[in-house]
């Protein structure tokens, strides 16, 4: 698992039965951008923590992703 922060979407007019009804999020995580299924209704700004490679396909009913939003974090506590 990763943590990133969103920093935009992805639109695609057409994309695989599998896909469909699915928002596509543009997460930047250890210096890289990352397309990521979004699970949790994730939008520009959040921290959020991603599931990659098999464990986010199955949280996507197996379609194939290698990335996906899994939650939300606050960033407002701190529990160091």
């Amino acid at each position: 698992m990763k943590i990133g922060n969103v920093t935009g979407s992805v639109w695609a007019t057409r994309k695989a039965q599998c896909l469909q009804g699915q928002t596509f999020l543009v997460v930047e995580a250890d210096g890289t951008q990352i397309v990521a299924a979004d699970q949790v209704g994730a939008g520009p700004g959040d921290r959020v923590l991603l599931a990659t490679g098999t464990t986010a396909a199955r949280y996507c009913m197996d379609a194939p992703v290698d990335a996906a939003v899994v939650a939300i974090l606050d960033q407002g506590k701190d529990h160091g």
